[in-house]
Formats: C-alpha cells, sequence, structure tokens
C-alpha cells in the first residue's frame, strides 16, 4: 500500500519518473527517501496512478437537496425539461438519475418525460426516492472501486486461464469479443488486464501471471519521457539533413535503400535506387533480412557499382 503523502507530492514523483529519472532519484527529488520513492513505483507496479492526473474539471455531482427537487418533481408528474430547469442541469442529467436510482423496472417514459400524453402501455412511472438515490450514488462513487475482474468470477477465470496459455492481453480481449459476442459481461480491454496484474489494490489476478506475459517484467516499464522520444538508432542522421544537391536530384550516384516485407514479417526484399535515373536493384533476402542480414546484402550489391555510388540513404525501418 502507499505510504501517506500529499497528492501533488506523489504527482511531482510520477512526473519525475516520466522525465527519465529511477524511482530512487525520483523519491530524493521530492523529499522523501530513495527506499520510499521504490515502495511507491514497486506498490503502483510501475504504473502512474489514475487519481493524479489532472483532467477537466467536471460539473460537481447531484446533491442530495436536488435530489429532493426530482423526487417532488417525479410526485407530481412533471416533466424531465421542467425539473431540468429547476435545477439549473440539463434534462439528459435528471433523465439519467431518474433511470439509475428509481425503484422500479422500465422507463421515465412519454407521459413523464416532456409532458406528452400517455400513448398506450402499461403506467411506467417510476418511485423515486431521493434519500435511497443518494445512499446508491455514495455506494457507486467509493474509491477504490473494485476492479472488474474482481467483480465477475466467470471473466477473471477466463482472462487467467488465456493468461496461462501464453495469449496476451490484446489477443485475450480481442479473442472474447469473438468467443463471446452476444455477452457484454465477457468484454476486458488490455489495460485492464495489466493493471490487475501490476497494481496492487487491483490484483485480482495472480501476480506471479507476470511471468506469463511476453515482456516477464515484474514491474511495468515507466513511459518515455513526455518531450522526448528515445532514438533507435544511436547518432542517426537525419534524412532533412542530406545536401541539397542529394535532394533535387541533380547529380548521379545518390541512391536510398528500402526494405519491402511480405505477409506477417515472414519474407522479404530490398531495393537499392539510384535517385536521378530511378534505376533499381534488388536485394534478395530469403533466409534472413535482420539488420546484418540486409547490411551484407547491400555492401555486395553495392560493390558491383564501385565509382557509381557515393551516397546511400537507408529508411530506419530497413
Amino acid at each position: 500500500m502507499y505510504l501517506k503523502a500529499y497528492p501533488w507530492i506523489m504527482r511531482q514523483f510520477w512526473d519525475r519518473v516520466r522525465d527519465g529519472m529511477s524511482a530512487g532519484e525520483a523519491g530524493l527529488a521530492v523529499g522523501v527517501s530513495v527506499r520510499s520513492g521504490r515502495r511507491w513505483f514497486a506498490d503502483a507496479g510501475g504504473v502512474r496512478p489514475k487519481f493524479l492526473d489532472e483532467g477537466p474539471r467536471k460539473r460537481p455531482r447531484l446533491t442530495l437537496g436536488e435530489r429532493v427537487v426530482i423526487d417532488v418533481g417525479v410526485r407530481m408528474g412533471r416533466s424531465i425539461r421542467k425539473i431540468a430547469e429547476e435545477l439549473g442541469r440539463a434534462p439528459s442529467t435528471v433523465m439519467r438519475e431518474i433511470e439509475r436510482n428509481a425503484f422500479c423496472y422500465g422507463r421515465y417514459r412519454q407521459r413523464y418525460r416532456f409532458g406528452a400524453p400517455k400513448k398506450g402501455g402499461r403506467d411506467a412511472k417510476p418511485r423515486y426516492r431521493a434519500a435511497g438515490a443518494q445512499a446508491r450514488a455514495q455506494q457507486r462513487a467509493r474509491r477504490p472501486k473494485p476492479g472488474k475482474l474482481a467483480v465477475n468470477a466467470r471473466l477473471h477465470d477466463e482472462v487467467q486461464t488465456r493468461l496461462l496459455e501464453k495469449y496476451s492481453p490484446q489477443q485475450i480481449a480481442r479473442r472474447l469479443q469473438l468467443d463471446f459476442p452476444d455477452d457484454a459481461e465477457m468484454r476486458v480491454s488490455p489495460e485492464t488486464i495489466y493493471q490487475s496484474i501490476y497494481v496492487q489494490g487491483r490484483g485480482s489476478l495472480r501476480r506471479e501471471l507476470h511471468q506469463c506475459l511476453r515482456t516477464g517484467r515484474a514491474l511495468r516499464k515507466p513511459q518515455r519521457r513526455a518531450d522526448q522520444r528515445r532514438g533507435r538508432i544511436p547518432d542517426m542522421v537525419n534524412i532533412s539533413e542530406r545536401p541539397p544537391e542529394v535532394e533535387d536530384r541533380a547529380v548521379p550516384g545518390h541512391w536510398e535503400g528500402d526494405l519491402i516485407l511480405g505477409a506477417g514479417g515472414k519474407s522479404a526484399i530490398g531495393t537499392l535506387v539510384e535517385r536521378a535515373t530511378r534505376f533499381v536493384m534488388l536485394l534478395h533476402l530469403p533466409d534472413d533480412h535482420g539488420a546484418l542480414a540486409v547490411q551484407e546484402a547491400i555492401v555486395a550489391k553495392m560493390a558491383q557499382l564501385r565509382d557509381l555510388a557515393s551516397h546511400l540513404d537507408v529508411g530506419s525501418g530497413s
């Protein structure tokens, strides 16, 4: 569990982790010990807690007094719009409140929705009570809420079984949609699965199941810095930095290399294109199209050109 700390301290801690600091360094930066920083990070499973995210402020929830106004309006048969005008709320807010917290099955139908005359059918007027609605709203708003996998045993067992079979969370989420097309309760997002494994308090799945994931990590890897994407190739020269004579194709001898992948990435063929003449040479890659194999094929092919090649640009995905 988290050591007690003000939310603004925790927010600074996770901001520093996002900026590239280790958990211990981030802890020292916000005035706590290295051990505390590491414990915060481990208890969260390497995931920044959602309650620290500062999103746009929402309109305050309905109060007990507002629910009393709705209660009176429903008893008197007023329309939704009339009740909403009294509260200064949107009609959809009042409609949603009645449908969530009324003591009946069915909806607040035409006779009561907008003041229109009833058009037949059973009387679906709800028995809305302010006190009961307030109690149910408070129960739903309790934090922390149990995770979806913690309250749905059938979904929990399906996910856990498939993790043990080495399915990824993304594959499980998609597979459940196909296997249970008509069952909305058997839906789960990949992020929910990850959080159920890594985050304490939502850990409805066994913690050791992280070994079944493709990465096998015991903690989630922190996000990269918000303002910087780490380059995959050291000392890479951007294509925008090549000389003007290469860019305008005025001088022959400048080549571009690329890699064309087949279905599923199982096969590939390399291409070398001379920019001025558009002359193309193909690289045969029958067994391997990794970086070393492509490099050796390029060297062998370019050796045939001798003095006809002075410059080669290769895409970062090649």
